[in-house]
């Protein structure tokens, strides 16, 4: 099947607009998509804020479970904006929750006071109808806790709901038997049970929990919206950075002098299709930073390391695709024959070290967080950009090119080396 020779001009075009995408955002009217210059980079590169949150009108000092709830919900606010980079600690002695976290991308004025308002208040939990109706508030809910259900063999979360929510979720789970009721953290969904039975007792399970920490984690959100206390923060300071802006230049200029010399490699020994990996590996580059500029998600030390791994891999994907092709030309094949059969030889190898990359990605963006969690989404948006340049968009512009009569050339393919 031929390939459209025009094809080859598209996917560089389209890496050139990526890339000035990328490198200098988009500002048009409420459009405000922000490039790598607006970047939001960790603590341990910008530095940022800490902060001490305290009970606000508690007659009382707040208990241990309370303390690991309001943990919680500042964890999952700081997870709906991107920020990675942070360290929430409870320090039970005092009644405190102490909160670390960096600046935003636009902040000029360093003032720590502002910076604490992005966090926000504490969490306002709701149940929502199919329709996006509230039904339920996190004040009617008495209690909530992870439990073993004897009857399913599975871990549960049990709530326990107020006089004035038993009736009202009586009347919805009535209304809505067979269908959904999600419970939404601010406007952050985090569970869709479905309503299995009519519940008027006011007592009322969440079942298909994967184990008892992901119960545990469930409970402790459902109870942070019903805390008796809301959180101020106190005693808001600014921390310096561990590595600073200067760490930040040195390793980015490492890394374009890696580029450069990487791509002179594969152009010297692979010719025309290390130049066309030249031009996968910066729409490959292009793309992870439009995975970081544009939900502002914080980059770390860590999370470069995790581009840089990525990259490693993307590299090592065209060298295996260039050295197949080169093996079917020497074979005896037509070139249009050696590019397909040497992407489909060289597509099982990518895939297996790939794959296994991505299930380790997912697994530390599930369990871990902070600067953990920085590196794998880094990693796991590299691997993914990965088959989008390094295999789909590679081949196809080594198709389009094998297309003009000039290009077609076995020796521009490394053949002839590799015969002699």
């Amino acid at each position: 099947m031929k390939t459209n020779k025009n094809v080859f001009f598209i996917v560089v075009l389209i890496t050139a607009a990526l890339m000035y995408l990328a490198f200098y955002g988009l500002h048009i009217g409420s459009l405000n998509i922000k490039g790598s210059n607006e970047m939001r980079y960790g603590i341990d590169i910008r530095g940022g804020v800490s902060a001490k949150y305290t009970p606000k009108g508690l007659d009382r000092a707040p208990t241990s479970d309370e303390l690991d709830t309001a943990k919680s919900i500042i964890e999952t606010r700081m997870d709906a904006q991107n920020i990675t980079d942070r360290d929430v600690a409870v320090d039970a002695t005092n009644g405190t929750v102490l909160v670390k976290f960096p600046w935003k991308s636009d902040v000029t004025d360093f003032d720590p006071q502002k910076a604490i308002s992005e966090l926000g208040e504490t969490a306002h939990l709701t149940f929502r109808d199919p329709d996006g109706n509230t039904v339920l508030e996190g004040s009617d809910v008495k209690k909530s806790y992870a439990t073993f259900d004897n009857s399913s063999s599975t871990y549960v979360v049990a709530l326990e709901l107020s006089a004035n929510g038993t009736t009202k979720f009586a009347e919805a789970t009535q209304r809505l038997y067979k269908q959904t009721i999600s419970i939404y953290m601010d406007d952050t969904e985090i569970s869709s049970p479905t309503v299995d039975s009519v519940i008027s007792d006011g007592s009322a399970i969440i079942t298909n929990q994967k184990d008892l920490a992901t119960a545990k984690a469930l409970s402790d959100k459902i109870n942070s919206g019903s805390l008796p206390f809301s959180m101020e923060a106190h005693e808001a300071n600014i921390i310096s950075p561990t590595l600073g802006k200067q760490a930040l230049n040195i390793m980015v200029l490492a890394g374009e002098i890696a580029f450069a010399l990487v791509c002179l490699f594969m152009l010297l020994y692979y010719r025309l299709p290390g130049f066309v990996a030249c031009i996968a590996l910066l729409l490959q580059v292009v793309g992870q930073l439009l995975a970081l500029s544009i939900p502002q998600f914080s980059l770390t030390l860590p999370g470069i390391a995790g581009v840089i791994l990525s990259i490693g891999m993307g590299v090592d994907a065209n060298v295996i695709v260039s050295e197949r092709i080169k093996e079917e030309l020497a074979s005896g094949k037509t070139l249009r024959s050696s590019i397909d059969a040497g992407f489909h030889r060289a597509f099982s190898s990518v895939f297996d070290g790939n794959i296994t990359v991505i299930i380790v990605s997912i697994v530390l963006i599930a369990l871990g967080s902070g600067s953990l969690l920085s590196f794998g989404y880094t990693l796991l948006c590299g691997v993914l950009m990965n088959f989008i340049a390094g295999v789909t968009a590679s081949r196809l512009m080594i198709r389009s090119l094998s297309e003009f009569k000039c290009f077609q050339k076995p020796a521009l393919f490394g053949a002839r080396r590799l015969a002699k």
